[in-house]
């Protein structure tokens, strides 16, 4: 690669050769740049991060494909993907954990494997910066000493940040109802348990989200409610130094509690950051004037998600490939792939070898002497007949 490059290409500065790759190749070296030391520079750098809510290792590289900056995986989506239930605390910290640990490896990989693209059928290396991967902690799933071996699983397993609220276990999604408060007290004390492990660890960069259900909990040991209650507890929360951001779940799309929140908390810190939900649970189809991101940006939301995003997006289209397969059969498939193949479409995945890293494991299966691992092992058939 020269020493000029176009839009989406890098310098040859900002790339770096792998001892898991052949020579020649090269990835992005901020690929040994530790996450959570690269989400705290983005967010001092972007007017906002947006992550794409998902629940598994493929949806996460289909983020990093499409050049999003943060992946968020999300605790709602986990329960219906993971085990086909709601977000009620029905999954443990080792399960969501391992998810969230499967999935930081897999970026890593399919770094690796974008970076050698596919020589024998002529497609070039993609340089795809690895995005940090903000991780749903829901309550804690327990008391502090949960709380120390989930933030231990959790940085040991790359994770770059991870958000973690005040209801009453078991928790559940921030738009059921029913949620009650734990004492601040109490969410206090898992904040330092959570700053005191990354620290220990050696993570001093690990990214923390205090989360508040105060705007709409029914039950809570303060007599207040409302607003007035989440503004309470953020604040009770920012005056430990310890959240990186703070994060209230609000009930409806509507704008004016929005900015009333972080208006108010900024009376008092005016550099505070704050993570929003711009949540799948709103018809925002139905919002006359929905806020935008930039507009949340503005106004100091600094990290914006949504939770169910690739739940839905995943289930819409396998939802419309069955229907379509259970009237035409066959070619309920065979219009999908005339979809994929479509001239000037870009989607890596359906070419299931190419997204899943064949070619990089045949190179690199020649250069470390595997066992039928070769591109001589590869057998030579049309491109019009396979992927």
């Amino acid at each position: 690669m020269g020493t000029e490059t176009s839009v989406g290409e890098m310098s040859d500065s900002e790339l770096a050769e792998s001892a898991l790759m052949p020579e020649g190749y090269r990835v992005p070296a901020s690929r040994w740049v530790h996450p959570s030391t690269r989400m705290r520079a983005l967010l001092d750098s972007e007017a906002y991060l947006f992550g794409p809510g998902v629940y598994d290792p493929m949806g996460a590289q289909l983020v990093m494909y499409y050049g999003f900056k943060t992946v968020y995986f999300s605790g709602y989506s986990f329960a219906i993907g993971h085990v086909g239930s709601t977000d009620m605390d029905l999954y443990a910290n080792v399960e969501i954990a391992d998810g969230a640990r499967r999935t930081v490896s897999a970026l890593r990989k399919f770094q690796l494997t974008m970076a050698v693209g596919d020589p024998e059928k002529g497609i070039p290396p993609k340089h795809l910066e690895i995005p940090p991967v903000i991780v749903d902690m829901d309550g804690g799933y327990g008391n502090i000493f949960n709380v120390q071996r989930t933030t231990e699983m959790y940085v040991n397993a790359g994770v770059a940040a991870a958000h973690i609220e005040d209801q009453v276990l078991p928790k559940r999604c921030g738009h059921i109802g029913g949620k009650a408060l734990v004492a601040a007290d109490e969410m206090v004390g898992k904040l330092r348990m959570v700053r005191a492990v990354a620290d220990d660890l050696g993570n001093s960069d690990f990214v923390i989200i205090a989360r508040t259900d105060g705007l709409s909990a029914m039950d809570a040991p303060e007599s207040l409610r409302g607003q007035e209650l989440a503004v309470d507890r953020a604040l009770r929360y920012l005056d430990t130094g310890i959240p990186d951001l703070v994060w209230c779940e609000f009930p409806t799309s509507d704008r004016e509690p929005v900015v009333s929140f972080a208006s108010e908390i900024q009376k008092r810190f005016p550099d505070a950051r704050f993570a929003f939900n711009w949540s799948s649970s709103f018809k925002w189809y139905n919002d006359p004037d929905p806020i935008t991101f930039a507009q949340l940006g503005e106004l100091g939301f600094k990290f914006i998600f949504i939770t169910l995003g690739g739940q839905h997006a995943s289930s819409y289209g396998l939802s419309e490939l069955l229907q379509e397969m259970s009237q035409k059969q066959q070619h309920g498939y065979i219009d999908l792939q005339r979809k994929e193949w479509a001239e000037g479409a870009d989607l890596p995945t359906r070419s299931h070898h190419y997204f899943s890293g064949v070619p990089y494991h045949h190179l690199v299966g020649t250069m470390m002497g595997a066992a039928r691992l070769g591109q001589q092992f590869v057998e030579h058939v049309s491109d019009e007949k396979v992927v």
